[in-house]
């Protein structure tokens, strides 16, 4: 089967399905609202199950979950729609998707708590998360798919994670395994969030919600890196500078074929100007906008978001919006709203030669959907 990039309509907010060439499933975030009323929004969750497999038991599952950070727009759902307890006791008749093996990082959980009380879904993950560290702590190696997590960088403070080592991902290295198997076309490298810094480091990431973020390569056929897509949640301006910083010298692990444009193509992750005070006369940082810039030739950037006006809503920006696409036609790419596409997921199809969007059957509602993004159904560069 194709690898796919499949970003779900959810408005303003993130929920991205990773499928691999193996068939193996990552999700990335949720935001599944109440499809009740008049006007409902699209019914995600079906949506997604329509792309999950079952196991043989005859759940809906997805072999890894990853929580960016615990804003309601990212993780909005989660307890009404996922599994959340010991393995052994999923009920026979639940209609809930079993999660092999859960992604978080303390960190975000730490950091959001000090300034903001957590949303009943982001309560529901950390205790899930934290359930699934006591029980390897028990376990060990008779640990199973449905207990499992990995811990995205290192907690602020390291003796609670000194028997924890073997599940911990350090920033600013790579892991290849989902749900302890190593994956021949797939590879993470950690980003962010960073350990504790200085005190006015530490007060900066905490005002501008620190996100996990990864550069996540997928293979297709004999390309191991068909598809470099780079995901950053909610990250703000000074995070992106400090990646500029850090890898300025070396930056391959920015570079993208995808971009998920961070925190739903708000300005704030280009800028530290307000645009209400400054108007035309704000400018981006040079060093964030260098972070975000990576692109590879016809890359794509995504913004998962409500329609792109030119009003002063943010997010999504139109000054941003703009920036993004001239960095994406600087390498020949293009830019794409999910608002776009009629309710419909906007899905890239992964190929030796990279990634492309997906055809659609000249009967599907958004085969004649347009934009300023272009047509779902066209495949209006190379890469296929």
């Amino acid at each position: 089967m194709p690898a796919n990039i499949a970003f779900l309509p959810v408005d303003n907010g993130d929920m991205v399905l990773l499928t691999l060439e193996n068939g193996k499933r990552v999700l990335i975030d949720c935001n599944i609202r109440d499809v009740s009323g008049d006007d409902p929004p699209p019914d995600v969750i079906k949506q997604l199950k329509d792309r999950l497999l079952k196991d043989d038991k005859g759940r809906y599952y997805v072999d890894a979950f990853l929580l960016s950070h615990p804003d309601q727009d990212h993780c909005r759902g989660f307890k009404s729609h996922f599994y959340t307890g010991a393995a052994s006791d999923f009920p026979a008749d639940s209609k809930k998707i079993f999660i092999k093996e859960l992604w978080s990082s303390p960190l975000i959980f730490r950091r959001k708590t000090r300034h903001h009380v957590l949303c009943e879904d982001a309560q529901a993950f950390n205790a899930e998360a934290r359930r699934r560290v006591r029980r390897y702590r028990e376990s060990g190696t008779a640990w199973v798919e449905g207990d499992r997590v990995l811990i995205l960088g290192e907690d602020e403070s390291p003796e609670k994670q000194q028997d924890l080592g073997a599940i911990v991902v350090k920033t600013d290295t790579r892991f290849n395994a989902i749900s302890g198997q190593y994956q021949s076309g797939f590879s993470a490298y950690l980003l962010a969030p960073q350990p504790k810094g200085s005190d006015e480091d530490e007060e900066r990431r905490s005002k501008n919600n620190s996100s996990v973020i990864l550069q996540i390569s997928v293979g297709a056929g004999w390309n191991a890196q068909a598809c470099r897509f780079l995901c950053g949640g909610d990250a703000e301006v000074d995070i992106w500078e400090d990646l500029w910083q850090r890898h300025r010298r070396a930056p391959d692990c920015l570079q993208y074929d995808v971009l998920l444009a961070p925190h739903h193509c708000s300005w704030h992750c280009l800028s530290h100007d307000s645009i209400s005070d400054l108007g035309d006369k704000a400018q981006v940082a040079p060093d964030a906008k260098s972070a975000l810039s990576q692109i590879l030739d016809y890359g794509r950037i995504v913004a998962s978001s409500k329609e792109i006006l030119d009003d002063d809503d943010d997010p999504p920006s139109n000054r941003a919006k703009q920036e993004y696409d001239a960095i994406a036609k600087g390498q020949r790419g293009r830019f794409y709203e999910t608002s776009a596409y009629n309710g419909e997921p906007f899905e890239l199809e992964i190929t030796e030669a990279g990634p492309s969007p997906k055809k659609v059957s000249q009967g599907s509602k958004s085969s004649t959907s347009t934009s300023k993004a272009g047509a779902i159904g066209a495949v209006p560069l190379a890469h296929g």
